[in-house]
């Protein structure tokens, strides 16, 4: 059976309003539109699948009208859902604020979605090869300890992959260095991996943070429509991006990962793994919605008209 993508981190709600700028504080913005959609989480796990992989939500899901829009979208995907709802509470909510630019700023409520334990998370069963994500905001709170430790229980054939985001530079250096020696895939955007490894630019960046990794961990650094760099095996591989004309850049860095780690789990090399992520990132932007992500067939379609 080919390696499942695992997700750990919290799946929300994601309130997403349209506004024509962001207000100013104590002031008001009059948004020009209103969604919910099932985020977070959800968006890379969506994107796996539609990419071929078999995937898994091993993080906790509430019980009420947030948590049921989760469930279905989760399921209607044909992702699994391991861990038992949290009955006396909903799944909470993120708020966010699209610009005219597609840049976007949140605002992140904490509900049933935090409350995982050793138990729930062990409901994922991982087996060699797997593939368990991780993201650097469930390394804060009440989702941190058993998250750490739970992972340090795992096989060392369970592949972790860490998702950075921007809170990692903020942890305590003890508790990132504990979750550094557990990486063996680290995807993050250029921001993010530039301040970790200290280097500037997509291919040093990744080999920098190659660096700080144990040895044989590959790192992974996007950047919007230049595409990403890929460290592994000694090798930094620069893999060009797509530039398309945004409407909504929500979701497309999660649609990037899911995206690559479905092509890996099926045995693309890392830079053809890429190469797929870099052109889903790409249509997902031309989208909106956070699991707006595309299909296996769809990403063929859009390379081979720019073959």
């Amino acid at each position: 059976m080919s390696p499942r993508v695992i997700h750990t981190a919290q799946a929300l709600v994601d309130v997403v309003v349209e506004v024509p700028d962001l207000p100013r504080r104590g002031g008001n913005s009059m948004a020009t539109s209103v969604a919910r959609y099932a985020g977070g989480a959800t968006t890379i796990l969506v994107a796996a699948v539609r990419s071929g992989a078999a995937a898994v939500h091993a993080g906790a899901h509430g019980r009420g009208p947030n948590g049921d829009l989760v469930r279905e979208t989760l399921t209607a995907d044909g992702v699994t859902l391991s861990a038992p709802v949290v009955e006396d509470l909903d799944t909470g909510v993120c708020i966010v604020m699209v610009e005219p630019s597609a840049e976007r700023t949140f605002v992140t409520t904490q509900e049933a979605e935090r409350h995982i334990s050793v138990e729930s998370l062990a409901t994922s069963a991982p087996v060699a090869g797997d593939l368990v994500c991780v993201s650097g905001y469930s390394l804060v709170g009440r989702t941190c300890d058993p998250l750490v430790t739970w992972l340090e229980s795992l096989p060392d054939d369970v592949l972790v992959v860490l998702d950075p985001g921007a809170v990692f530079a903020e942890l305590e250096p003890s508790l990132r260095a504990r979750v550094v020696a557990l990486t063996d895939v680290w995807t993050g955007n250029a921001e993010e991996s530039e301040d970790f490894g200290g280097a500037k630019g997509m291919a040093p960046a990744a080999e920098a943070v190659a660096a700080l990794l144990e040895p044989g961990a590959v790192a992974v650094v996007r950047d919007g429509e230049q595409g990403c760099a890929v460290h592994a095996d000694g090798v930094t591989s620069v893999v060009p991006g797509y530039p398309e004309t945004p409407v909504d850049t929500n979701g497309a860095g999660d649609t990037h990962t899911g995206v690559l780690l479905a092509e890996r789990a099926k045995g693309a090399t890392w830079p053809d793994a890429c190469r797929r992520a870099n052109a889903a990132g790409a249509i997902k932007v031309t989208r909106k919605g956070p699991t707006s992500a595309p299909t296996a067939a769809e990403i063929d379609a859009y390379l081979a008209a720019r073959s």
